[in-house]
């Protein structure tokens, strides 16, 4: 299992915490059954946090005619709303949640430049709730396509999540193939998409990142 490049400073630190904390208990000659339940209970701890910075590696099709979903998650908005940070215009809202067990790396969804990326701190609300968008820490990348057009992609914070990561570089290239950031533990996606955007996913649906298609661009 790979391991994702934000995770290594956290795993460092936890892997050394919970070797003092079962050499403490080893040394405090306490009985046999309770330093094998604290080896369990710190082992199956460390596989959780192994687990949640896992980086598959991805085979994408890189198609610029196409939306790919930037998360693993499921899909809990598909509407028409207004984005008012920076596209100011009206456009089509589709947007990801991501539980603690999916896996947390951000793709980019469309091929083109960067050309905004911004940081908000903020609240550390469910990232499921709709006011999450505008409240809790995120941070927001826009993206222009080879037509000139431009989507938004925003990384929104949950509850457990205390940190959105950034990769994106204002002027970078956009490619579906590279990540565009991490969100550590719960977090959402939300994609600012042209009005006439033709959508192949609905509410409830799973998708994974950089495979499932979320729309077909009519101006790519």
């Amino acid at each position: 299992m790979r391991i994702h490049e934000a995770g290594y400073p956290l795993l460092t630190k936890m892997l050394a915490l919970l070797v003092a904390v079962n050499a403490a208990i080893y040394f405090l000659d306490l009985p046999g059954t309770a330093c094998l339940v604290a080896m369990g209970v710190t082992g199956v701890l460390y596989l959780f946090l192994l687990n949640f910075f896992r980086s598959p590696a991805r085979v994408v099709d890189v198609n610029a005619g196409v939306v790919l979903a930037p998360a693993d998650g499921r899909v809990v908005v598909v509407e028409e709303t207004f984005e008012g940070e920076y596209l100011n215009r009206a456009c089509l809202q589709v947007s990801i949640f991501m539980n603690i067990f999916n896996v947390h790396a951000n793709w980019f969804p469309v091929n083109g430049i960067v050309t905004r990326v911004k940081h908000h701190p903020g609240r550390h609300a469910a990232a499921y709730l709709p006011k999450s968008s505008k409240d809790n820490e995120r941070s927001t990348i826009a993206i222009r396509l080879p037509s000139g057009e431009e989507i938004v992609m925003r990384q929104i914070a949950g509850a457990l999540a205390r940190r959105v990561v950034i990769y994106a570089g204002e002027g970078e290239e956009a490619r579906q193939d590279k990540h565009a950031g991490f969100i550590k533990f719960g977090s959402r996606v939300d994609l600012f998409l042209p009005t006439d955007t033709k959508v192949h996913v609905s509410v409830g649906q799973k998708v994974v990142a950089s495979r499932t298609i979320i729309g077909t661009l009519q101006n790519p």
